[in-house]
C-alpha cells in the first residue's frame, strides 16, 4: 500500500513537471511503473503510452482554444509517426526484443532530453520568436524529412513507450516552419496519436493493469492544474534546467540497474545418454530498487 501511495505522488509530480514546464515529465511515467510499482517493463511501456497519451490530450484541450495547433502538418506528422509508433510496439512484442533492452534504449533517449532541455533552459527567448531554439532552415525537401523524423520518432515511441516531445517540436519549427506556440500544442496532438497508434501495437501482446493505468492518470491530471498555477509564480527556465539534471540522474540510474542481464539457469535433459543443457531464454529481472525501498519501509 506504501508503494502504491509513493507511485501516486510520483505521478502527481509528472504531472506539476508538465505543468510547470510543459514536458518532459512523462518521461518518468515508465521508470515509477516499473521500479516502483513493479509492473514488467514491456507491460509498463504500453501502459505509459496510455497515461502519457491522456494527459496529452488533456494539455491539447487549452492550445486547441487558444488556436495553436497546425492541423495540417499535425496529420502529415501525425500520420508518419503513427505509422512508426505501431511498428515499433510490433518490433517490441518480438522475442528478441529483450526488455532489458527497452530499458537501455529509454535511458539513452532520456539522456537526450535531459541534454535538451537543459542546453535549451540556457536560451531565454519569446515563445513568439518562432525560430527561437533553433537556426533556420536549411533543406530544399523540408517535407521528406518531416515524414522521415515522425517515422523514425514513432518507432521509438513504440519501442520505449517515449512521447518524443523534444524531437518534434524542434522537426516542427524547423521543416514544418510551424511559429514556437502552434509547434508545442501541435506536438501535444501528434504525442496523442503516436500513443494511440503504439498502444494498438502492444495490445493483445502484454498484459495491462487498467486500474492502476486510471489512477495514474488522474494523479498526473490533478498534478498538471497544480504545476499550471504554480508556473505563474516560479521561473521555468531555472526549473527546466534543474529537472534536466535530474532526468540525467534518473538516467544514469537506468543504465546501472540494466548494464547486466541476470545468468541464465541451466536445464539438464536426462533423456538421452549424454547430458544436454538447455539454456531458458533471458528475461528481465526487476532491479533491485523496489525491494531497497520496501526495506526502507519497513524500517520506519
Amino acid at each position: 500500500m506504501t508503494l502504491w501511495i509513493i507511485g501516486h505522488l510520483l505521478a502527481a509530480c509528472i504531472g506539476v513537471s508538465l505543468g510547470l514546464i510543459g514536458g518532459g515529465g512523462s518521461v518518468l511515467a515508465l521508470p515509477i511503473l516499473v521500479y516502483v510499482m513493479g509492473i514488467p517493463p514491456k507491460s509498463a511501456i504500453a501502459m505509459t503510452l496510455v497515461i502519457v497519451g491522456t494527459v496529452s490530450l488533456l494539455g491539447v484541450i487549452p492550445h486547441w482554444r487558444a488556436k495553436n495547433i497546425d492541423f495540417n502538418t499535425a496529420f502529415i506528422f501525425g500520420s508518419a509517426t503513427m505509422l512508426g509508433a505501431f511498428v515499433g510496439a510490433k518490433i517490441a512484442t518480438l522475442p528478441v526484443v529483450t526488455a532489458a533492452f527497452q530499458m537501455m534504449l529509454f535511458a539513452v533517449m532520456m539522456l537526450v532530453a535531459a541534454v535538451f532541455m537543459i542546453r535549451r533552459s540556457s536560451k531565454p527567448v519569446t515563445a513568439d520568436d518562432k525560430l527561437a531554439f533553433y537556426p533556420p532552415p536549411v533543406c530544399k525537401y523540408c517535407w521528406l524529412w518531416l515524414i522521415s523524423e515522425g517515422l523514425g520518432v514513432g518507432v521509438l515511441t513504440g519501442l520505449v513507450g517515449v512521447g518524443g516531445g523534444f524531437a518534434i517540436v524542434p522537426a516542427l519549427v524547423l521543416l514544418g516552419n510551424v511559429p514556437m506556440k502552434q509547434a508545442i500544442g501541435t506536438s501535444l496532438l501528434i504525442i496523442v496519436f503516436n500513443s494511440v497508434a503504439g498502444f494498438l501495437g502492444y495490445l493483445g501482446h502484454v498484459s495491462l493493469n487498467w486500474n492502476l493505468m486510471l489512477s495514474f492518470i488522474v494523479a498526473a491530471s490533478v498534478g498538471t492544474i497544480f504545476g499550471a498555477y504554480l508556473a505563474e509564480f516560479v521561473p521555468a527556465n531555472r526549473l527546466q534546467k534543474s529537472f534536466g539534471y535530474f532526468l540525467l540522474a534518473v538516467a544514469a540510474l537506468v543504465l546501472v540497474q540494466n548494464r547486466q542481464q541476470p545468468r541464465s539457469p541451466q536445464v539438464e535433459n536426462h533423456s538421452d545418454s549424454r547430458l544436454v543443457t538447455v539454456s531458458r531464454p533471458k528475461t528481465f529481472a526487476i532491479p533491485s530498487l523496489r525491494d531497497a525501498t520496501r526495506r526502507v519501509i519497513s524500517k520506519k
